[in-house]
């Protein structure tokens, strides 16, 4: 980051900064938001928890294979016009999931929710650094403290209006996006840059680089461990709405701040692949410990928010090194290895929800650490294909790159 940014530059930004900033908390609360009552959605609609984990597939599998078209969608009918249809698409779905009497409904229109989500997030970032004044470091400063507030409140409020009802978080998120849409509507200029058209082919091409290869294969894998901490860990809890709200406010406050503030400490002092080869086996002990203590809340609850600890820097580190894994534009670099990565966050819900009806509570841990150690051995394969992954610093645009684009899985 740019540590000669002026700290009051910061908060002088012009009202458009404000209202992408403001947008992209509430897109980022919506990660959490539905958390806290898919316990409620199971018993509520009749539904076993496999069929209430696919509200976590569907979306986290559209907003991949999304990810594929957002750069050749946004380099043509520009910043603006992405974004907007993106929060029209989240308000859309959002509101039909609340008026939804199934959870085969919800699950269908939470990917559409996945669709908006994916136009919004791959777009926000270069939006709020074109736009902001002071510098990028400011505006990158200015984006940490917005998404780590929308990861760490997402759950929380989600708490607060699941304990009224099952649909009050999706409700909640219609009119809060709502807000954000015509805040961007009104006050967001139009890009002035000069668009610059990116072929349709570009991510998939992308991922014949080995380098990038590497890391999205290992994210893949990553994203397992990260979604059965995410999602399945609600259902042993056996707290209420309110309950997995404040656990998982816990979650998201650890995360916000070592993806923030940890992560680039660490990396002052050692290289990127270091830092990924410590951490995920520190991570998949954590799922260990949650999956042989599981029966003891208390436990359980210590474990999710270590984890979001080590989800932080992790988060941050990978999508840093993908950013600086290639030549290729920030965009088709983030939106290759994104598509791979969520296929991991998709899967693993489900798998895990039957893996606990089909032994105990404990194995979906036991297969989440199980995947994150292939993960750390992708990367320890893999390792002479990333040199310039530890070799190249990254810019402070690059560095919020990584935050957004990691906090967004």
């Amino acid at each position: 980051m740019n540590a000669h940014a002026p700290a009051r530059s910061i908060w002088r930004q012009p009202a458009q900064v404000w209202a992408v900033a403001f947008a992209c908390v509430v897109a980022f609360m919506g990660i959490g938001l539905v958390d806290p009552i898919l316990p409620a959605i199971a018993a509520s609609l009749q539904a076993d928890p496999v069929q209430t984990e696919l509200l976590f597939t569907s979306y986290l599998l559209v907003t991949g294979a999304a990810m594929l078209i957002t750069s050749w969608i946004s380099s043509r009918i520009g910043a603006k016009a992405t974004l907007l249809i993106g929060l029209g698409f989240i308000v859309v779905f959002a509101l039909l999931c609340a008026l939804s009497g199934s959870v085969d409904a919800i699950i269908g229109f939470r990917a559409g929710w996945g669709l908006g989500n994916a136009l919004f997030i791959s777009t926000a970032l270069a939006t709020i650094v074109g736009a902001a004044t002071g510098g990028s470091g400011a505006a990158i400063i200015l984006y940490e403290a917005a998404l780590g507030l929308g990861i760490a409140v997402g759950p929380l409020l989600g708490g607060l209006l699941g304990e009224i009802s099952w649909r009050g978080p999706f409700f909640g998120v219609v009119v809060l996006m709502a807000i954000a849409f015509v805040a961007v509507l009104v006050l967001l200029r139009g890009p002035s840059e000069k668009r610059a058209p990116v072929p349709l082919s570009a991510p998939f091409k992308a991922l014949r680089i080995p380098a990038l290869a590497v890391l999205a294969v290992a994210a893949l894998f990553y994203n397992i461990g990260f979604f059965v901490l995410l999602a399945f860990s609600p259902f042993p809890l056996g707290f209420g709405a309110m309950g997995i709200g404040v656990t998982f406010f816990g979650w998201g406050l650890a995360l916000a701040i070592t993806s923030v503030w940890v992560a680039p400490l660490l990396l002052r002092r050692m290289t990127r692949t270091t830092v990924i080869l410590i951490v995920l086996p520190l991570l998949a002990a954590d799922l260990i410990v949650a999956g042989i203590l599981v029966a003891s809340a208390t436990a359980l609850v210590v474990c999710i928010v270590v984890g979001g600890l080590l989800l932080g820097i992790m988060n941050t580190v990978l999508t840093e090194s993908v950013m600086e894994a290639t030549d290729l534009p920030r965009a088709v670099a983030s939106s290759s290895y994104s598509a791979v990565r969520f296929l991991g966050g998709a899967a693993a819900p489900p798998i895990a929800a039957a893996l606990w009806h089909s032994f105990n509570a404990t194995v979906p841990y036991l297969f989440a650490a199980a995947a994150v150690l292939i993960a750390a051995a992708t990367i320890a394969i893999g390792r002479r294909f990333l040199a310039r992954v530890d070799g190249r610093e990254a810019d402070a645009a690059d560095e919020g790159a990584a935050i957004l684009v990691g906090d967004a899985a």
